[in-house]
C-alpha cells in the first residue's frame, strides 16, 4: 500500500470515528533534509500519527503545534532551520541535517469535499500523473488563504479553486503543465498585484504497475516487497496450479494464460518482468511486449539466455535489437551479490526503483553531488550502454 494510500485508510478511519484529526506536509526543503517536499503525516487530537515528515526529528514537535491548529481550527505553516543552532536548540528538535524545512499544518475538514486529504483521494484513484498545486506563504493579504489548492490532471480536468488574479492564474496553469510534462515538483514565487505568493506544484505519480510473467516460488517474496512499496503487480503464468491468489495474496491481479494466448492480454505500459523459467514462455512474452510501449523489460537468466533469444525473434524479422534492446534489462537486477530468492527480489526491486528515479543505483557514499535529479526514468531514459554497467554477471 502507498504511503498515500496509508494516510488515506487511516483519516477514513478517523473520520468514521468523528476523531479530528490535521495533515502536516513538507512544503519547502532548502538544503539537507530526511524527507523531500510533499512527505506527510496525519496528526489525531489525541496525537496519533500516521506517516512521516522527517527521521523523527520532527515529528513530536510537529505532533504538538498540529494539535494546536485542530483546536484553533485555522492553518499554520512552521519552519524548522536546523542551520540556526540557536532556533535548532529552542525547537529542542536538534535535527543536525543543516537544512530549512517549512512544514504546512491543516486541521481537516470532514464534510469539506476539496480537503487536502479528497485532493489525494483523487490523485489515487487516477490512472494519470497529477500535479497538486498549494499555496503556503503569502507576504500581504490577498483573497487567496494559506492551504488553498488546485489539482490539475494530465488530462486537463482540474479540481478546486485559487483566487488569483487573472494574470498570475495565466502564469501559474503555464507553470503548471511544465511541472507536468518534466515529472519534476517545484516551489515557485508569483509576483501579484497584492504582494508575493509561494506555490509548491508537486508531482503525484499514478501507481508504478508491474506484470511479471512467471508464477514460480521465486516470484512471491518479490510480489511481497513490491506491494510493499504500493506497487500495483500483475501475475502472469499458463499453470494454474501455480497461477493462484492464495499463493500471491498481494498481487492485484493474477491470469492463467498460456504462452500462446498471450497476445489476447491487456498491454503493460511500466514494468514487465520475466521470471518463467522456460525458454518458449519468455521468447512468447518478448514477442507479446515487442510493440507495447513497456520502458522497461527486466529477464532472469544468464546473458546467454538473452542473446538466443534475441538471436531467435531476429531470425522472425522482428528487429529485436531496435524494438527491445533499449528496454532490455538483461540479468535483471543490480549487482548485490544476491542468491536466495529474497536477495534476488530485492536486487529486482532495487533496480526498478533506480530507473523509476532516473538513478544510477550506485553507493550514496561514493556520490559527488547532495542532490540528484529526482527526473523519473521514463521521461528520460538512460542510453543502453550505461544500463549494461549496472548488470551482475548473472543470478
Amino acid at each position: 500500500m502507498s504511503e498515500i494510500c496509508r494516510l488515506l485508510a487511516a483519516y477514513d478511519a478517523h473520520r468514521a470515528a468523528g476523531q479530528a484529526c490535521a495533515l502536516a506536509t513538507v512544503v519547502h526543503v532548502s538544503g539537507s533534509a530526511y524527507r523531500r517536499p510533499g512527505a506527510r503525516m496525519l496528526v489525531t487530537e489525541d496525537g496519533q500519527l500516521m506517516g512521516a515528515i522527517s527521521g523523527g526529528c520532527l515529528e513530536g514537535d510537529a505532533r504538538r503545534r498540529a494539535r494546536q491548529a485542530i483546536v484553533r481550527r485555522r492553518p499554520a505553516l512552521v519552519t524548522y532551520d536546523s542551520m540556526d543552532e540557536e532556533e535548532d536548540v529552542e525547537h529542542g528538535v536538534s535535527l543536525g541535517c543543516q537544512g530549512v524545512i517549512q512544514i504546512l499544518l491543516e486541521p481537516l475538514d470532514f464534510e469539506d469535499p476539496a480537503n487536502p486529504m479528497e485532493m489525494l483521494r483523487v490523485c489515487a484513484q487516477q490512472e494519470q500523473t497529477a500535479v497538486l498545486i498549494t499555496a503556503f506563504s503569502l507576504t500581504t493579504n490577498t483573497e487567496v488563504q494559506v492551504g488553498e489548492r488546485l489539482l490539475l490532471l494530465r488530462d486537463a480536468t482540474s479540481h478546486g479553486t485559487l483566487n488569483f488574479d487573472a494574470d498570475t492564474a495565466a502564469q501559474l496553469l503555464e507553470h503548471a503543465h511544465q511541472t507536468l510534462q518534466s515529472g519534476r515538483s517545484a516551489t515557485a514565487d508569483y509576483d501579484t498585484v497584492a504582494g508575493t505568493l509561494r506555490i509548491f506544484l508537486e508531482v503525484i505519480q499514478p501507481a508504478v504497475r508491474v506484470t511479471v510473467f512467471g508464477a514460480g516460488n521465486d516470484v512471491q517474496p518479490l510480489v511481497r516487497l513490491a506491494a510493499s512499496l504500493g506497487w500495483l503487480v500483475r501475475v502472469v503464468d499458463g499453470r494454474p496450479g501455480q497461477a493462484t491468489a492464495t499463493r500471491f495474496p498481494e498481487a492485484e491481479e493474477v491470469c492463467v494464460v498460456s504462452f500462446d494466448q498471450l497476445s489476447n492480454l491487456p498491454p503493460t505500459q511500466q514494468f514487465a518482468l520475466l521470471m518463467t523459467h522456460n525458454y518458449h514462455y519468455d521468447l512468447a512474452a518478448l514477442r507479446y511486449l515487442l510493440p507495447t510501449g513497456t520502458p522497461y523489460i527486466g529477464l532472469l537468466g544468464p546473458r546467454k539466455k538473452a542473446d538466443r533469444l534475441l538471436a531467435e525473434l531476429e531470425e522472425e524479422g522482428l528487429q529485436p535489437t531496435q524494438r527491445l534492446v533499449p528496454r532490455l534489462y538483461s540479468p535483471v537486477g543490480l549487482n548485490i551479490g544476491a542468491e536466495t530468492a529474497e536477495e534476488i527480489a530485492l536486487s529486482i526491486v532495487a533496480e526498478m526503483q533506480a530507473v523509476l528515479r532516473g538513478r544510477s543505483g550506485a553507493f550514496c557514499t561514493n556520490s559527488t553531488a547532495q542532490f540528484m535529479s529526482r527526473r523519473p526514468c521514463f521521461a528520460l531514459p538512460l542510453r543502453q550502454g550505461q544500463m549494461q554497467r549496472l548488470r551482475p554477471h548473472a543470478l
